[in-house]
């Protein structure tokens, strides 16, 4: 999750090329290291490390995410803007509506819309993004979870030197135990922007989770953006942050994370709060609702 924003292929054509029967962690891993050659990054308004589970079909998830810059970037003195002539993050309030549909037991389709309030612009609508993206069903029977995200959008100039944007997002999680652990290791590409001089950008997220009880998990995220794959940026220049967070499991139809974070290089925003509310909605099926019209 970098300060730009985030980030189509069939199943049965990246399943035949992603996954043999008895393949482990480390080759899945790889697979997903090289399998990309195009990809932009999440930001400070959906800060989240994916699992590999889709939305049931005929289900919708709703999530609000919440995020809030303590300590970030400020306007350069005489302007209204930062050294890279975006708003300045410090003491923004980011919201992000996001809608995901199922399709299918191995499919889904995100939403996102983006806006941003603080207290020298107010409300400003950011861009908005779509995101596809399959996984591996329960019939190939994996050692872990895997799913593939694409997630294209628009982000206005004043918010992201990168205008239009493309990320693609391996995601590898496990249950082990009272462990949950997610590996997601993102490539990103810029299409409008400065951006576009790096080429394929390399931004990988992780999460571990302890199920303290059935209700309560803490653990702890990474994100980071390295900058060009054929060569990362110097430390200075590049984006880490570390989050402590809780996932509160309510009940099935709910999904509540919230988490403190610390930007550890100059190029990081370094303190921030975020939250994640999602609700699911399952609709009825075809023979429910036959039966409903029944007289």
């Amino acid at each position: 999750m970098s300060e730009v924003l985030g980030r189509r292929l069939t199943l049965p054509t990246w399943g035949f090329l992603v996954v043999r029967r008895g393949w482990t962690l480390p080759y899945l891993i790889l697979f997903c290291a090289l399998a990309v050659t195009a990809a932009s990054a999440q930001g400070s308004y959906e800060i989240q490390v994916y699992g590999a589970e889709t939305v049931a079909p005929k289900s919708t998830m709703v999530e609000l995410h919440s995020n809030f810059t303590i300590s970030g970037t400020k306007p350069v003195p005489g302007s209204r803007y930062g050294a890279d002539g975006t708003f300045p993050t410090n003491h923004a309030e980011h919201e992000t509506l996001e809608i995901t549909q199922g399709w299918g037991s191995w499919a889904e389709v995100g939403f996102y819309v983006f806006t941003s309030t603080d207290p020298r612009e107010g409300f400003q609508w950011v861009g908005d993004h779509i995101r596809p993206r399959v996984r591996a069903p329960e019939s190939w029977h994996l050692p872990v979870g895997l799913s593939l995200s694409n997630e294209f959008g628009y982000q206005r100039a004043r918010f992201s030197p990168d205008t239009w944007t493309w990320e693609f997002r391996p995601i590898v999680d496990k249950q082990v135990g009272r462990w949950y652990l997610a590996f997601n290791p993102a490539f990103d590409r810029s299409w409008h922007g400065p951006g576009i001089r790096q080429g394929v950008t390399f931004s990988p997220n992780v999460k571990a989770g302890y199920d303290f009880t059935r209700k309560v998990n803490v653990g702890v995220e990474y994100y980071g953006s390295y900058g060009d794959l054929a060569g990362f940026d110097a430390l200075r220049d590049q984006q880490q942050q570390f989050f402590v967070v809780t996932d509160l499991n309510l009940a099935p139809e709910w999904e509540v994370n919230f988490g403190v974070g610390l930007g550890a290089t100059s190029a990081t925003d370094h303190l921030l709060v975020k939250g994640i509310v999602g609700r699911r909605f399952s609709w009825p099926h075809g023979a429910t609702k036959a039966k409903l019209q029944q007289p």
